[in-house]
């Protein structure tokens, strides 16, 4: 089974959407949080050295796929994969999902026994699911402020 990596600027948000993706999976896969700088939760930014320890902890000969916010999460990501044997980085993947619907949906394909990039695909399209069907009637005139 594949491993998930949580990669966001923000520590608490990393290991609040690895509990609930986690969750939702219903436990079973491997799931790593790497936010933050340090071990102050309030200090912000991405370490590739951190996200090297995740990818580690969660590793697996069928791959990890790597979820990450925004920005310079993606170069300390991709930084993290360039200290990895060349056998291992090739079965990591840095997803294009956005990071919060696509880390629930990988969590469940995952658990699922699925493949690296057919989890990856699933995530990427975690975005197409509608959130809300109609506008009740009430909200539809009103303007705010």
């Amino acid at each position: 089974m594949i491993g998930l990596v949580l990669v966001s600027h923000s520590r608490l948000i990393a290991d609040g959407l690895c509990q609930l993706a986690d969750q939702m999976a219903g436990g079973g896969v491997k799931i790593a949080p790497a936010g933050g700088l340090t071990d102050d939760p309030y200090t912000l930014g991405t370490d590739a050295a951190l996200i090297l320890e995740a990818i580690e902890s969660v590793w697996s000969e069928d791959g990890v796929l790597l979820l990450v916010d925004m920005g310079s999460a993606v170069m300390s990501a991709e930084m993290a994969l360039e200290f990895l044997p060349d056998e291992q980085r090739n079965r990591c993947l840095i997803s294009n999902a956005p990071l919060v619907e696509g880390a629930i949906v990988a969590a469940l394909h995952a658990g699922m026994g699925n493949r690296l990039h057919d989890v990856n695909a699933a995530a990427e399209d975690a975005l197409n699911a509608r959130k809300v069907e109609r506008v009740p009637e009430n909200v539809k005139d009103k303007t705010c402020g």
